[in-house]
């Protein structure tokens, strides 16, 4: 598989593996590949900006134990779902939820770059010229960069059509320092909805903390359009003032800002023979929530057990077709306001044990236990959106054929 060659000063670099963009995913696979003990592959990382220190925070669960268990600046087996009715403490087990900020995950892909004996092009690419048997790699200006056996894509990319519906997951949060113990270390706040609920989408809190006194305190959004920097720092304001805090008692250490598409419109995860897309723009983003990581996780430990057995670095899609049609149908629901978010997470978090529901949202539950998940849904407003998707996929089509 691994087409193999000279290196001539005079002509692009000459790699088995190209890796395009040097964020989360392409961190994630460099440490696979390290961790799986790959020899003999030559990889190169084409990105004109190095990662490094703490520029994002992820969020995901999971069973304890692993690769990432060292570096996990916290977890939780207990978290909270709030809204204004009531609040429920959940028992995550046999799954905890866990929270891995950037700083770690570049200094390990730094680590296995050094190791693997990965070239390093810091420039921003522009086309991938695929042959069917190599990949050219261009920059920006055209001038080109590297030819690949396989090139792993990872910069974000448009989806392949418009999607019947398309919000997006922004957010902006705090890590906040008190001056008293104000956060219990113990426990996340994976929802809290007794936020100001928007015209047209759904909004929340949540709390993750290192300790009693510091924690990243977050405000999000499932809505069409992101907000002011205004208006995200006056819901913050007022989200702290909710868990009862004290604006004079309260420092702001860092601020952590995101935009994430919700949407049905499909994502090209393999544009040509040899190119393959990772990340939100090869499908690791979950529709109905926003939530990446454990996806990404997924598609970097799947190209590393290829790569290691010599196998195409292809990884399976990151959902089920049957997720992505029940995420589809409550968008539409959220969409058209026929479904109120508060009320559907409440239910779904009353209604189904809390480990089923996040598995869910990883895709990784069975057939039967999707229909469970569904029968906790008001029947009305998703009926109404499974008979809209419906008309909306035949308009699509019938469009597509004129």
């Amino acid at each position: 598989m691994w087409q193999r060659g000279g290196v001539d000063a005079a002509v692009p670099v000459d790699v088995d593996l190209a890796l395009v963009g040097g964020g989360g995913a392409a961190s994630l696979v460099l440490a696979a590949l390290h961790r799986r003990g790959v020899r003999g592959v030559r990889v190169a990382v084409l990105d004109p900006v190095r990662r490094r220190g703490q520029d994002r925070t992820w969020a995901f669960w999971g069973r304890p134990g692993g690769d990432l268990e060292p570096v996990l600046s916290a977890s939780w087996r207990r978290v909270e779902v709030a809204t204004p009715a009531r609040r429920r403490v959940l028992d995550l087990a046999p799954l905890r939820y866990a929270m891995l900020r950037s700083a770690p995950v570049y200094e390990r892909a730094a680590e296995a770059e050094r190791r693997l004996g990965v070239t390093r092009i810091d420039a921003e690419v522009g086309v991938l010229a695929d042959d069917g048997s190599r990949v050219l790699v261009r920059g920006v200006d055209g001038a080109p960069l590297a030819r690949a056996s396989w090139v792993l894509d990872s910069r974000p990319h448009p989806p392949r059509r418009p999607g019947r519906t398309s919000w997006l997951q922004h957010f902006r949060g705090w890590w906040v320092q008190v001056d008293a113990a104000a956060f219990d270390p113990d426990r996340a706040v994976l929802m809290d909805f007794r936020t100001p609920q928007p015209e047209r989408g759904v909004s929340f809190g949540y709390v993750l903390p290192v300790g009693d006194r510091y924690a990243l305190v977050e405000y999000t959004e499932f809505s069409p359009a992101p907000l002011t920097d205004e208006a995200y720092d006056r819901a913050l304001r007022d989200y702290a003032g909710r868990l009862g805090l004290r604006p004079d008692a309260l420092t702001v250490r860092e601020v952590e800002h995101g935009v994430i598409p919700m949407t049905d419109a499909p994502f090209t995860r393999r544009p040509s023979p040899r190119v393959v897309r990772l990340g939100t723009a090869g499908g690791a983003t979950r529709p109905s929530t926003g939530f990446t990581f454990s996806a990404m996780l997924r598609q970097a430990e799947q190209v590393a057990r290829a790569v290691a057995a010599g196998r195409p670095p292809v990884p399976v899609p990151a959902y089920p077709r049957r997720h992505l049609w029940m995420d589809a149908v409550a968008l539409r629901a959220l969409d058209t306001g026929r479904l109120h978010g508060p009320d559907f997470f409440d239910r779904l978090f009353d209604r189904n044990p809390p480990e089923r529901v996040l598995r869910f949202l990883d895709g990784g539950t069975s057939p039967g236990e999707d229909l469970a998940v569904m029968r906790s849904s008001p029947l009305l407003p998703m009926t109404s959106a499974v008979l809209g998707d419906a008309a909306g996929r035949l308009r699509g089509r019938l469009r597509r054929r004129a």
